[in-house]
């Protein structure tokens, strides 16, 4: 009796885990790449799940597209979904809230987008929207809170930043792609990043790659109303905010690209910029160096 009664008490258990594994994420099949309606925003996006997919909860690395792209063709372009079936890892590919042209544009408040118009308060709120949909992956079972993070290029990569700013704590870490800022330009002097626009409330782990011929968003600062300053400045003015505290370092770390590095950071709060020598306003990433660092922090 008591054996049969230890038998019970297993199959029970095993139905419980059952159970609670059919109660895990259930928004796709593990190894594909679909729209999927998120909650009650009223917008979807495009969403991979990883080979390795079980139903527990995963890194999820928002990929942000560029001024009137699409999330369609950022995917494409950055080739992550071979990145997260690697390492196991959900890639979420929004469209902008804005739509411009035959794509899309992000909404980042007091900044021109490529039209030259700011955003009204009419315009769809993209922080809020991508912020609903991270609570809402995590509500589904299939994203793990702490180990949220975010890429994207040009406009996009302004966006990550932007994010980095204003919602640091649904952020483990970024990588800003051919659009590192830290902060809107300042009106007084738009060579320097305005502090009063960037307030991160918690230390933020920065990468961010860029190439040295890119003359859309140039290193050296410059280009249109929203660039203006350098991407050494936006580096600077982070490594301030995360209270680094040892010497940048420079060194080449693979062939043709170097990287400028500040550590002693609050939390471990590392910011690196990546300039690939000869590089345009492209995805100049090295994948598994992205994630390599975004993966070591979790929130």
């Amino acid at each position: 009796m008591k054996r049969l009664y230890s038998i019970i008490i297993i199959l029970a258990l095993i139905g419980w885990n059952g159970m609670a594994h059919a109660a895990g994420c259930g928004i796709g099949a593990a190894g594909t790449t679909q729209s999927i309606a998120i909650g009650n925003t009223g917008r979807s996006m495009l969403i991979h799940l990883p080979v390795s997919a079980d139903g527990s909860p995963l890194p999820v690395l928002f990929l942000f597209h560029g001024s009137t792209g699409t999330g369609a063709g950022m995917l494409k372009d950055s080739r992550l979904e071979e990145t997260a079936d690697r390492h196991g890892f959900i890639v979420a590919a929004p469209d902008g809230g804005i739509a411009v042209e035959k794509g899309f544009v992000w909404n980042i408040p007091g900044v021109p987008t490529v039209t030259g118009a700011i955003p009204t308060e009419t315009d769809a709120d993209d922080v809020a929207y991508i912020g609903a949909a991270i609570d809402w992956l995590v509500g589904q079972g299939c994203v793990a809170r702490d180990q949220v993070y975010a890429t994207g290029l040009s406009g996009g990569g302004r966006m990550t930043s932007w994010l980095g700013c204003v919602d640091a704590d649904r952020f483990a870490a970024i990588a800003p792609v051919v659009g590192l800022r830290a902060g809107n330009p300042s009106k007084a002097d738009p060579t320097k990043p305005d502090p009063a626009t960037c307030k991160p409330s918690r230390p933020m782990p920065v990468i961010a790659f860029a190439g040295d011929k890119d003359t859309t968003n140039p290193i050296e600062g410059g280009g249109a109303g929203y660039w203006q300053y350098t991407m050494h400045a936006a580096e600077q003015r982070w490594a301030q905010l995360n209270g680094c505290a040892a010497a940048p370092t420079t060194e080449w770390v693979a062939t043709g690209v170097y990287e400028e590095r500040y550590t002693g950071c609050r939390g471990g709060a590392d910011v690196a910029g990546r300039i690939t020598v000869g590089g345009k306003h492209q995805w100049v990433v090295d994948n598994e160096a992205m994630w390599a660092f975004l993966s070591h922090y979790r929130r």
